[in-house]
């Protein structure tokens, strides 16, 4: 099965296209559909019940990355306005002037495929953007150098906004693309999966006995129309965290990670048995049925398109026949697409 044999259209009216703060919920009352891979069985919750779903002795993992403003205005030679999404730092390179970039129409609604190399883009703020070279062979992300900036984490702050694609009408503050463990800086797009935790939600999971452990993984550009695997992303597991998960597993406790981000992350740090150290660094790992789980035992995440890469990760973790009935349910009762939109528990 690939991500493309889930069986689904997604209907418009599904797609979330604001934050459920502007429909009058809290951010962890957004639904929650739990799925449980032994017993097949599916059950409809608020995320706030998320406490009474887990066990003591559980670690849930959740991702300290922040998110940029990393969508920036830009004008080609010819006068033609477009946009660019600051993707990641350049892998493998030192400094923070050259970066993989993304070339968007200026509604940022559609990706360009025309960029070349030696093009010049005059970005908001009097920077200019030389395009270098196609990276990893594609027209998609380019590697790009800055000039007349002291750096693109500088030009971001004072000029971008956040990311947002054609299901998102309007425009909302970086406040919006946070979520509760946003401390370090440095991802295009909002590690979602994180994003109806609040502080008394996390606080009640203390209390109720469940450990939550950090890891930070940069995320890059989604492009959620294209279908494509991950590309290379900065990842770290601290040592503390990498304890806690070996304990879980030797207390017979489960370890469950917020989002496909934090599942890349523990399981590039995980030996072929489970065990995990410390790691950081970048990660080109591509979790795919085949390879399976080793450190992870259960996943919150968001629901994701037809086409989207992550629903390989996702058989690794539900099977084929629970991922599709989640699906099937999602779409039956409504539950609403996207980084705004409801989340999806699967437990062991």
């Amino acid at each position: 099965m690939t991500a493309a044999a889930l069986a689904f259209d997604l209907p418009r009216a599904l797609e979330a296209t604001e934050p459920p703060e502007a429909r009058g919920l809290a951010r962890d009352d957004v639904r929650l559909l739990v799925a449980e891979r032994g017993t097949g069985d599916l059950h409809h919750h608020r995320f706030h019940e998320l406490p009474e779903l887990l066990a003591p002795g559980d670690v849930v993992v959740v991702n300290t990355s922040g998110t940029l403003p990393a969508s920036l205005g830009a004008r080609r030679r010819d006068g033609a306005r477009i946009r660019l999404h600051a993707a990641m730092p350049a892998p493998g390179l030192d400094g923070d002037a050259r970066w993989l970039v993304e070339l968007r129409t200026a509604d940022g609604a559609a990706p360009l495929r025309d960029g070349r190399a030696g093009e010049r883009l005059e970005l908001d703020g009097d920077a200019e953007l030389e395009l270098l070279a196609p990276y990893a062979g594609e027209d998609r992300l380019w590697l790009s150098r800055l000039h007349d900036a002291p750096s693109m984490t500088a030009l971001l702050a004072r000029h971008g906004r956040p990311i947002r694609y054609r299901y998102v009408p309007r425009s909302w503050p970086l406040s919006a693309y946070q979520t509760a463990f946003a401390t370090h800086p440095g991802s295009a797009e909002m590690p979602s999966a994180g994003r109806p935790f609040t502080a008394e939600l996390v606080t009640r999971l203390m209390a109720a006995g469940i450990h939550v452990a950090p890891i930070v993984l940069h995320t890059g550009v989604s492009s959620p129309e294209a279908h494509e695997t991950p590309y290379p992303e900065r990842f770290l597991v601290p040592e503390t965290t990498a304890r806690l998960v070996n304990a879980a597993h030797y207390w017979n406790s489960r370890v469950i990670a917020v989002g496909t981000t934090v599942v890349r992350a523990l399981e590039t740090a995980a030996a072929d048995d489970g065990a995990v150290e410390a790691a950081q660094g970048w990660t080109e790992l591509v979790i795919t049925p085949e390879r399976g789980l080793r450190a992870v035992d259960g996943l919150i995440t968001g629901w994701h398109e037809p086409e989207a890469s992550h629903l390989r990760l996702l058989e690794a973790a539900a099977g084929p026949e629970l991922l599709q009935a989640s699906y099937d349910a999602a779409l039956e009762h409504g539950y609403l697409w996207h980084e705004f939109g409801d989340a999806h528990l699967v437990l062991p």
